[in-house]
């Protein structure tokens, strides 16, 4: 970190701030001292044994503190947490600190063995395990109610009485992997590892998934700008297009898969065991005993969460797919509306009004989408989820199907109902390039302008005290927690599910589709991480082993891509010219390719592994060493008890 924080060093040696906590104004004194004693307390008495100082300007502390770790509980903490580092011999393995000296580049003075955001991570999991002993409520907070084993951080949180908790950037670092990834136009790969090693496997997994997308997206549109140039109103010939979209949409995924085990592997999360999951911050119910922890802990009825679930959550879903087909339905009245004008008037503006009605209605889909999103995230948190994964696979299945329907749905109907290719083809592209320049809009170059305008502001506030290093350690701090929180990929992960859909649904009638994806990604790539350097603060790094569900997502749609080109191909008229004289022949025809092609693309998932051959190797080995260990530890452990 900058040379300032060395004036912080005190009693405990080279004190170095990782994380920021931010309590409200106004928090009571006996509150502080009890949860600053929480977190300086030994493992042993039920603290965090972390290292916790306020940051002092000239108007006091604020009640902003610095937290950091003394470089042995760093170690002991990324033993706990089941970190997987690199060992001499090349292999990838848990870190224990008794073996640490098999580990590569581990020496007692080297202080960088840990990344900044392992070590940041490796606090914010000790902090969110600071739990309650004996304590019923928050000294100072009668109302907020405590009960053994409930965490501390997340009753402070709900109360309002902790504000936030963020890690702080690191500014040489910072700027290192500004320049290397966004400071210049190049032609190249992104600086993954080192963005792993600032922000965490999982924004780097997202930014790796988005720069392979954007390479995948490649032969689509080198194939798609000469079909479009010389094919433009030649429907027969989308049929080898569209034949070539089914397998290019599966075998994409496929190689993902492999790729993203190469990156996990290296990084350590492959190997990393799933943590047992602790409730949600907002999950609330009586106090009762969990059957699985014996701990204490609120109980709620699985039963009445199904009943919000189907009776309330479900019939809003569904309202809100009738409110979106409704919508839908105006903006055909409004296409029909536009072509009759442009049939009175055949002018250069009446051909322009052609396309009014698809950008209005882009954007109304883009607004509909987000106010949307906001109502599931209430629906989804009234449901009461009791762990995090459970609320998060909610709330991304009703989001994916209305944006689904939202978006799709006009496409659909256009292409099967009223079979006008032409009609498809330039809503197609209205609503592709619509949506990609309000997203670059509202989620980079907005949000950057907004953050550039707050520290103009900030530093022509603080220019004055700007003294000593004290005081600029100050200075990045009451900026860097006035800047947005970054809120997750969900957005981004979102934004890539459509362009997708896109692509695959129907980009064989509007072959520019995957060429107008590709130049998107591009700006993509650097609006976001312009946007993780400079607009939010520093997440904490997630360590994850692959996309999540977002695969399976992406998975869904490549299936429905098959049987979208299918019908497309069996809709086109040199397809149709085959079957003269049967519609059912031709019906069952397309039917029996559209299974065809189904099994071929399941074939293909099941053949093609999931992980490299040499990597499957390394894990088995890993597998067969630790059930060796465990075998020779029970012979041990019977020998023991033979002797006694």
């Amino acid at each position: 970190m900058a040379e300032s924080w060395s004036s912080l060093d005190t009693a405990e040696c080279n004190f170095r701030p990782l994380v920021v906590i931010e309590l409200a104004k106004g928090t009571k004194e006996e509150t502080i001292e009890w949860f600053t004693k929480r977190v300086v307390d030994k493992k042993t008495d039920g603290g965090a044994q972390l290292l916790i100082k306020p940051l002092v300007t000239e108007n006091g502390h604020e009640n902003i503190y610095l937290v950091g770790a003394s470089h042995l509980r760093l170690l002991l903490g990324a033993e706990t947490v089941g970190l997987v580092k690199e060992c001499n011999d090349n292999s990838m393995r848990t870190f224990t600190y008794s073996s640490r000296k098999t580990f590569k580049d581990f020496a007692d003075d080297n202080h960088s063995f840990l990344t900044m955001a392992e070590c940041q991570y490796i606090i914010k999991h000790e902090l969110e395990n600071l739990r309650a002993r004996n304590e019923k409520m928050i000294p100072g907070y009668p109302q907020a109610k405590l009960y053994p084993g409930k965490s501390i951080v997340r009753r402070l949180l709900t109360n309002g009485i902790l504000v936030q908790i963020f890690p702080l950037h690191d500014r040489e670092e910072l700027k290192k992997l500004s320049h290397s990834w966004y400071g210049r136009v190049k032609v190249g790969y992104q600086p993954l590892d080192d963005i792993r090693c600032y922000f965490g496997e999982t924004i780097a997994l997202y930014f790796g998934f988005l720069e392979y997308f954007t390479f995948a997206l490649i032969p689509m549109a080198v194939i798609g700008i000469p079909y479009y140039v010389f094919a433009w109103e030649d429907y027969d010939k989308y049929v080898m297009f569209a034949t070539f979209n089914l397998l290019w949409s599966t075998v994409i995924l496929e190689v993902w898969k492999r790729i993203c085990a190469i990156l996990t592997y290296r990084w350590g999360t492959l190997l990393m065991k799933r943590q047992f999951e602790e409730p949600r911050p907002g999950f609330h119910g009586v106090l009762g005993i969990n059957p699985v922890t014996g701990r204490e802990e609120p109980v709620y009825s699985s039963i009445k969460r199904q009943l919000r679930i189907y009776l309330v959550s479900l019939p809003f879903v569904c309202l809100c797919l009738y409110f979106s087909l409704y919508v839908m339905m105006i903006y055909f009245d409004l296409e029909q509306w536009a072509l009759d004008y442009h049939k009175e008037n055949e002018s250069n503006f009446s051909s322009l009004v052609l396309y009014v009605p698809s950008i209005i209605y882009a954007v109304v889909i883009e607004i509909m989408n987000r106010i949307y999103r906001y109502a599931a995230e209430f629906l989804t948190s009234w449901e009461n989820h009791r762990l995090e994964s459970s609320y998060q696979n909610h709330l991304i299945l009703k989001v994916l199907v209305f944006n689904f329907l939202n978006c799709f749905a006009s496409l659909f109907y256009i292409a099967f109902v009223l079979f006008d290719m032409k009609l498809l083809r330039q809503s197609l592209a209205t609503l592709l390039i619509t949506s990609q320049i309000l997203n670059q809009f509202a989620e980079s170059l907005l949000p950057y302008w907004l953050q550039k305008r707050h520290n103009k502001r900030m530093k022509k506030r603080e220019s004055s005290q700007k003294t000593d290093a004290d005081l600029s350690l100050a200075e990045q701090v009451n900026m860097e927690k006035e800047m947005g929180t970054y809120l997750g990929t969900f957005d981004d992960y979102l934004e890539l599910f459509l362009q997708f859909g896109y692509v695959s649904l129907f980009s064989c009638v509007y072959p520019l589709a995957a060429v107008f994806a590709v130049l998107n990604n591009i700006t993509e790539i650097y609006s976001d991480a312009l946007k993780m350097c400079r607009v939010y603060k520093r997440p904490f790094a997630e360590p994850t082993a692959n996309i999540g569900v977002w695969q399976l997502a992406f998975e869904t749609m490549s299936v429905i891509s098959v049987v979208t080109n299918c019908i497309l191909i069996g809709m086109s008229p040199q397809v149709d010219a085959l079957f003269p004289d049967s519609r059912m022949d031709l019906v069952l025809t397309v039917a029996l390719v559209e299974h065809l092609l189904l099994a071929v693309k399941f074939i293909m998932a099941f053949v093609i592994p999931d992980k490299p051959r040499d990597i499957q190797l390394k894990l088995d080995k890993l597998e067969f060493e630790s059930l060796e260990a465990l075998k020779q530890q029970q012979m041990k452990l019977a020998a023991e008890s033979l002797k006694e």
